[in-house]
This record gives C-alpha cells, sequence and structure tokens, in this order.
C-alpha cells in the first residue's frame, strides 16, 4: 500500500508516519478494491481495511459504525425532497470522529507510537481521549484558549493532557506536527489520511442501506477541515472501482456563514481555499478558519458538486425542525438540512438527498437553550404535590 498526495500524486510507503505531502498538500491511502462480506462494519467491509484486524477491532474499538439512516416523510414533504438522515450522533462519543479516531489509533500503534494527539473544537477532543484512553495510550489535547467550559470535561474525564494554546487554529495544527516529529507523538488530526479511511465506513453503510443502487442525487456534508467529506468521497470512489455500484452521488460541501473559506473558494472560482481571521458562529464543530483538507475539498467539487454556506439562524431553525422530529442535533449537524431548506428555496425539488448529521445536541447545550427561550410554550410549570391533578 502507498500514501499518494491528493494534489501532486508524490507517494510516499504507508509504514512512514506521513500525514502530509512536501508540497504541503494532505495524502491518503492508495484507492482499495475489494469485495463485501459478512457481519458488523468492519467485518462487511474488512476489504477496504487491509491493515485492520480483527485483533485491532476487538482491542480498540468502542463500538463505533453502523449507525442509522432515518427518514422523515413530514420533513420530506414540507422542502419537497426525499430526506434520509444519517445519524452519527449515535456512535460512542456521539460524533462521526469516532469512526476516524480508530483507524488512526491503530495507525499510531503499528507504527510503534505510545504518545496520541489531536487538535479540535471538541468533537475529535472527546473522540481522540476515549479512544486513546482505551489503547492505554497518553493522549494531549491541543484547543484554543477560548474553548468553551461546556467542552472541557467530556475531553479531561478520560484522563487526557488539555492544553489551551494562544494561537489561531491553524497555527497550533501545523506546530502540532512538528513538535509531534520531533517528540514522538502522533497527532490524530482532521486529515490524517487513516483518519479519512475510517470516514470510509459512513459511504459503505449509506450504499449498503439502499442495497448498493442508491441513486441518490446529493449527500450533504457539514464541513470545517474537509476530511469527513473526502472520506465519504474515497468510500464510493473504491465501491465503484470495484463494481459495486454505477454512479457516485454528487457531494454538498455546507459551511456556516461566519467560517466558510472552503464556500468563498468555489464561489470565486479559486485553486486554493483562504484563511479567516475571526470566524464567529454558533456551529463551532465546522469553524475551521484554514482548513487542512480545504484545497482537495475544491478540487472534489469541481467536478461535480457544490459549496453553500448557511446563516446561525438558519441552522437554529433547522436544529429545532430536527428537536421537534426526535433528533437532537448539534448546531454543525443542523447546518446539513438548513443547507436544504435554503436550496429548496431556490428552486432544488425532487431530489434524493442524505443528509450528516454529525453529533449529538448534548454537545452544546447552549444551543438548545437558544431554541427553548425561543418557544413560548416551553416554560418549566412547579406545582405542589396536592394541585398536580389540576395541572395536568
Amino acid at each position: 500500500m502507498k500514501l499518494i498526495c491528493t494534489a501532486c500524486s508524490e507517494s510516499y510507503p504507508s509504514d512512514l508516519a506521513v500525514q502530509r505531502c512536501s508540497c504541503g498538500e494532505p495524502v491518503e491511502l492508495e484507492l482499495i478494491r475489494a469485495s463485501i462480506e459478512h457481519g458488523n462494519v468492519w467485518e462487511r467491509f474488512g476489504g477496504f481495511f487491509p491493515y485492520l484486524s480483527k485483533e485491532h477491532i476487538r482491542n480498540f474499538s468502542l463500538g463505533e459504525g453502523n449507525t442509522p439512516i432515518v427518514e422523515i416523510p413530514s420533513l420530506s414533504q414540507q422542502l419537497d425532497n426525499q430526506i434520509f438522515f444519517k445519524n452519527e450522533t449515535q456512535n460512542p462519543t456521539w460524533s462521526f470522529k469516532d469512526r476516524g479516531t480508530l483507524t488512526g489509533v491503530v495507525r499510531a500503534v503499528k507504527l510503534g507510537f505510545s504518545r496520541i494527539g489531536t487538535v479540535s473544537t471538541g468533537n475529535m477532543a472527546a473522540s481522540v481521549s476515549a479512544y486513546g484512553a482505551r489503547a492505554g495510550l497518553e493522549t494531549t489535547v491541543l484547543v484554543r484558549q477560548d474553548i468553551p467550559e461546556e467542552k472541557i470535561y467530556p475531553i479531561l474525564i478520560h484522563g487526557s493532557r488539555l492544553i489551551e494554546v494562544d494561537a489561531h487554529f491553524g497555527e497550533i495544527y501545523r506546530k502540532s506536527l512538528e513538535i509531534g516529529e520531533r517528540k514522538g507523538i502522533y497527532f490524530i488530526n482532521s486529515d490524517d489520511p487513516f483518519r479519512v479511511e475510517g470516514y470510509k465506513t459512513i459511504g459503505f453503510e449509506i450504499a449498503d442501506y439502499f442495497s448498493f443502487n442508491p441513486e441518490i442525487d446529493y449527500i450533504v456534508v457539514p464541513t470545517g477541515s474537509g476530511g469527513l467529506l473526502r472520506g465519504i468521497m474515497k468510500a464510493f470512489r473504491e465501491l465503484k472501482a470495484s463494481e459495486l455500484i454505477r454512479e457516485i452521488p454528487e457531494f454538498i460541501a455546507v459551511q456556516a456563514e461566519g467560517c466558510s473559506p472552503i464556500v468563498s473558494a468555489f464561489e470565486k472560482g479559486l485553486d486554493e481555499v483562504g484563511s479567516i481571521d475571526n470566524p464567529e458562529t454558533i456551529a463551532g464543530a465546522i469553524a475551521d478558519p484554514s482548513p487542512p483538507s480545504g484545497n482537495e475539498i475544491l478540487r472534489i467539487l469541481k467536478k461535480g458538486g457544490r459549496a453553500i454556506a448557511v446563516s446561525d439562524n438558519e441552522i437554529l431553525e433547522a436544529q429545532d425542525m430536527l428537536a421537534r422530529e426526535g433528533l437532537f442535533v448539534q448546531p454543525a449537524s443542523a447546518a446539513s438540512l438548513a443547507a436544504v431548506k435554503k436550496l429548496r428555496e431556490d428552486g432544488m425539488r425532487d431530489k434524493r438527498i442524505i443528509c450528516i448529521l454529525t453529533g449529538s445536541g448534548l454537545k452544546v447545550p447552549s444551543a438548545a437553550e437558544k431554541i427553548v427561550k425561543k418557544r413560548e410554550k416551553l416554560k418549566i410549570q412547579k406545582t405542589s404535590i396536592d394541585n398536580l391533578e389540576k395541572i395536568l
């Protein structure tokens, strides 16, 4: 197996701890062709993960994957499109990150690392902390100094070392790779090639759900760093190369207006993504001001896809819509439905769409508070036990 640059096609041996090409762009594992077996997601699609063994899964897995796809007819009818939701909130640490963290941890262990780390806004930090504890690895998490307090304890509870760094997110990311190489710490960051490999399982599960004849028009992916979209796309590329599907769906990358460097570059027809100086959005999980996979996302979308930005108000409205249907997701997840709603207003009709719900609403309870306060009927009532029947 080889690691291949997504931009210049330079190749590297897969047994080296290479995460980015010398040209500065992310690398990924070469395209894999395989067949389908039986069992859970890692067994059924094990041929696409030749570096994973049953022992790896037994020793390091927390039960990630196999998340449900939910169709909500009322929302489909309301928005004039058939909409399905891939509910990633049901992973062990309540976000899609767990899929890539497993493969990233296996990669680190196979390369002989005893120390791992990550640079994260929250979801990936909690995931790497949990899987680091499961694998018995010394784990370090680097965050910006403005990390919300509600995100701190799900990281520390697993025994990780948490360091708040006074710097821009992109600067912390770059520095982590430099220091990690010198100090023997494998940073499983957002675009690590083996983290991206883990995200392939989402694409495999989507194709499997539709019996490998999905006939999907669009897959809508909340996009921060870009690793998630890359992983799902790679799954469909490999399925097509293995002659298991005929067509690859188009992808829609959705970002928050307060931090949308990929959308901005796409709309301007640029080849490279710039950075955002002062990102400001309620969807913190996709607020990556300098996305490390941004240029590769542009290359993917230019071959057939879209990029759209949605406002915080649109995100909160979509989060409210999903909550009323029983799905409590974080704002970044709701951005996918907000994008569909916006595109429907621009004339998109009668399409078959998969929205990726990336993480649980429990990740950002402050957003739920904003929604509840807007609903007049959602107030706490108090009563004595004697008056309870009257109130009911």
